[in-house]
Order: structure tokens, then C-alpha cells, then sequence
């Protein structure tokens, strides 16, 4: 194994860690509380419909993923270019200023305006990604980036029952700013513990050439036209030796989101079919919007490690496979019981993906472009998001709810068998690079 720095990790990469892991639970958190009192703050900023409150309340929401989306790619070359740090202290200070304005908004349209900003100047967790991929050891890559991930997991599970309990007890404006008050919290962490190496801007070309050394699909080190010396200087897509599995894990990355998101927009009514009495219906449906994320807050940094042990191509394929399965009982289930316990299940393997996904990106890409492409790979993670509800209510209502999980697992299948094949294809291909060790 080479003994360059991107292999052994950075010195502080644990403590580094952490602090992201706090960070991006706290951020996600604030980011996400809002959910359950939205449509009333936007009554409250006066908007009196029902109808026309929801309806806000749905671009307001969307609004801070289109945004993210737009600019991932663009943080994360600034953070190539300048440092993973300054850019995890620019996404945590200007959340924390941001989301204390949303409690001081007069107008839905300063409401939208404000979460368009808050994508804008944010991206912590997606940052933290970047840092955490780029410093810690290959062997323990899988690990690291599933923890990460259980934290934005917990964050997401977390933050609706915060904010369906803080409201009633300090008002929705004074939620705002208690949540701006715990991103400032992730914000002098990140600026007193985390410590990142000085990026060098000009790179002796041997010293690259020897810290790129590749992988390839056996775990042995390989060199490839990449890392030489006259390709030390190059960055973006032109550094990638192989394109074809960074490509398949954007894909996959925008699948994943698709998958999850999907069955958003019909839960309730899907759930009210199977629940008798009516007065359930909303708890069981948060319910089983809450077993998947709690299923992959449990799973995400044991299906990590093994990424480490058997490789991450592997744990995409099957997770996918079994994403697939798991999503045709869902169309036919006859209890609410029966889809939480489906949901979480599906939560478990969903666990694997994410942190598989930047794995198999970071090993497939140089440091000094790492930034870039999973800026790319956020964007697509936000496309999915996007796109997800969107086909998931247009495929209900004109082909019925069932429709849903079955068309949803059919793309997973083919997921998995495309994943499958652009592995087999990278393998036998020179200078291909795969996360696995021995």
C-alpha cells in the first residue's frame, strides 16, 4: 500500500470527524425542523388559503434543495482550491445568520427568498463529506463516511419532531432562532477543532504523481495517465482516469434520492387505506416516514465497514438488489405494521448506498479534483430529491399508488444491474480503481 498521505490519512482525520458528525447533525437538523409548522408560519406571514399556504410552503421548501443543487459543484471546487475548513466555516456561519433571518420574515416572499439563500450559502454536510473522504484513511474510507452519514440520517429524523415540539412551547419565529443559535454552535466548533493541512497551490509534480498512486479493482497499486507528471497540474472531469464508475455512481446517487423520496407524496393517503380508524392515520404515516431513516441511522456505519472488508461496488449492487425486493411487498401490504416494518427494513440496506457511493467517488478520483465531483454528486443527490415526489404523485394519481413501489423497484433492479455491469466493465479495464483493501 502506498505510504502517501491520502492513503495513511490526515493526522487529526477522528477528531475531524466528530466534529463534522456534529456539525452535520446539528445543521441538517435546523434545516429540516421547520417541516411540521411551514404551511403555518406561511398563514402567519399572510397567506390565509389552505390551499395556497401548502402550496407555498412546498416552493419555500424546495427552494433551498434547487439552490444547493445549482452551487455544489462550484463549493467544491473553492474547497479544492482553497481548503475543505474555509468552507465548512463560510456553509456554518452564513446557515447560522440565515436561518435566524427566516424567524424575521414579513412576507412569503422573503420566506422563499431566505431558504433560496440559505442553498446558496450552505452545504455543510456535503462539505463535511468532502473533508471526511479526502483525509481518512482508504482502509477505513467506508467507515468514516458511514458515520458521517448516520449523523445527517439522525439530523433528518430528528429535526421534524423538533419542530413539532418547540413552537407550542417559545413561538415558530423564536424556533428559527434557537435552530441559527445551534448552527453557530457547529460553527466555532468547526472553527477551533478542525485542522486541515494548508492546501499547497503548487504541486511538485513527482510528489503528485506518487500521492495519486491508484487502486485498482484487486486492491493492489497501480499507476495510470492520471498520475503522471504531466497530468499532475490537471483538474475537473480531465483528471479522472476512468469516467465510467463516477458516472454510474452520479446515476446512482440521483436513483438513490428518487427511491427514497418517492413514495413522499402519497404516504397519507396510502397509509389512510390501510388504517381503519382515522385518527391514526397521521401518526402512522410518521411512522413509517421516520423507519427508514431510522433504519439507516442504525445501519449506515456497520454496512460501511463492511464496504471496507468486501468493497464498496459489491455493498451497491446488493443494496440496490435489495432495495428492489423489498419495494413489491410494499405495494401489497394490508397493515400499517406491515409497511413501518417494510420501510425500516428498506432503511437498512438505503444505509449502504450513500457512503458507498463517495467512497467508490473518492477512490475513483485525485485529491485535488475530489471536491469537484462530489460537488457534482450532492447535486445529484438534490436531483433525486427533486424529481422524486414529483414522479411519485404524478404516477399515483394517474396509475394508482401501487404503481409507485413497483415502478420504484423495477429502477432499483436496473440500478443494480447497470452498477453490475459498469463494475465488471471498470475491472477489466486498465487503470480503474476500486476501494477495497487486504
Amino acid at each position: 500500500m502506498s505510504s502517501s498521505p491520502p492513503s495513511d490519512g490526515a493526522p487529526h482525520w477522528q477528531r475531524n470527524l466528530y466534529v463534522c458528525l456534529f456539525g452535520s447533525f446539528s445543521t441538517i437538523v435546523a434545516m429540516t425542523l421547520l417541516l411540521p409548522f411551514l404551511p403555518l408560519y406561511v398563514q402567519q406571514l399572510g397567506v390565509t388559503s389552505p390551499k395556497a399556504a401548502v402550496q407555498w410552503s412546498g416552493v419555500a421548501f424546495g427552494a433551498t434543495f434547487l439552490a444547493a443543487g445549482l452551487v455544489s459543484p462550484l463549493w467544491g471546487r473553492m474547497a479544492d482550491r482553497y481548503g475543505r475548513k474555509l468552507i465548512l466555516i463560510r456553509a456554518s456561519f452564513g446557515m447560522a445568520v440565515v436561518m435566524s433571518l427566516l424567524g424575521l420574515a414579513q412576507n412569503v416572499w422573503q420566506l422563499v427568498g431566505l431558504r433560496f439563500l440559505a442553498g446558496l450559502v450552505g452545504g455543510y454536510s456535503s462539505g463535511a463529506t468532502v473533508m471526511i473522504a479526502t483525509q481518512t484513511p482508504r482502509s477505513r474510507t467506508g467507515w468514516a463516511l458511514g458515520t458521517l452519514a448516520s449523523g445527517v440520517m439522525a439530523g433528518n429524523l430528528v429535526g421534524p419532531l423538533i419542530g413539532g415540539a418547540l413552537p407550542p412551547l417559545i413561538g415558530i419565529r423564536n424556533t428559527f432562532f434557537i435552530a441559527g443559535a445551534l448552527i453557530f454552535c457547529a460553527f466555532i466548533a468547526t472553527t477551533w477543532l478542525v485542522k486541515e493541512k494548508p492546501v499547497e497551490r503548487k504541486r511538485a509534480k513527482s510528489g503528485d504523481s506518487t500521492a495519486s498512486a491508484a487502486y485498482n479493482t484487486t486492491g493492489n497499486t497501480t499507476g495510470n495517465a492520471a498520475d503522471t507528471p504531466a497530468a499532475s497540474t490537471t483538474t475537473g472531469w480531465a483528471s479522472v482516469p476512468d469516467l465510467r464508475p463516477v458516472l454510474a455512481m452520479l446515476v446512482t446517487a440521483a436513483l438513490l434520492m428518487f427511491a427514497n423520496m418517492s413514495i413522499e407524496p402519497i404516504i397519507t393517503v396510502y397509509v389512510s387505506q390501510l388504517v381503519h380508524d382515522v385518527r391514526h392515520v397521521t401518526l402512522v404515516s410518521g411512522f413509517v416516514m421516520s423507519a427508514s431513516a431510522l433504519g439507516s441511522v442504525l445501519a449506515a456505519s456497520r454496512v460501511g465497514r463492511l464496504a471496507d472488508r468486501i468493497g464498496a461496488p459489491k455493498v451497491i449492487v446488493a443494496c440496490l438488489a435489495v432495495c428492489a425486493v423489498l419495494l413489491v411487498p410494499q405495494a401489497f401490504v394490508t397493515s400499517g405494521v406491515q409497511l413501518v416494518v417494510l420501510r425500516f427494513l428498506m432503511g437498512l440496506a438505503l444505509a449502504g448506498l450513500l457512503p458507498s457511493i463517495t467512497s467508490v467517488i473518492r477512490h475513483n478520483v485525485p485529491d485535488r479534483s475530489a471536491g469537484y465531483i462530489l460537488g457534482y454528486a450532492t447535486s445529484a443527490n438534490y436531483a433525486g430529491q427533486v424529481t422524486g415526489p414529483l414522479a411519485g404523485g404524478f404516477v399515483g394519481a394517474h396509475l394508482g399508488m401501487q404503481a409507485v413501489f413497483l415502478i420504484t423497484s423495477g429502477l432499483m433492479l436496473g440500478g443494480a444491474l447497470f452498477n453490475g455491469w459498469v463494475f465488471r466493465g471498470a475491472a477489466s479495464g486498465t487503470g480503474a480503481r476500486s476501494p477495497r483493501h487486504h
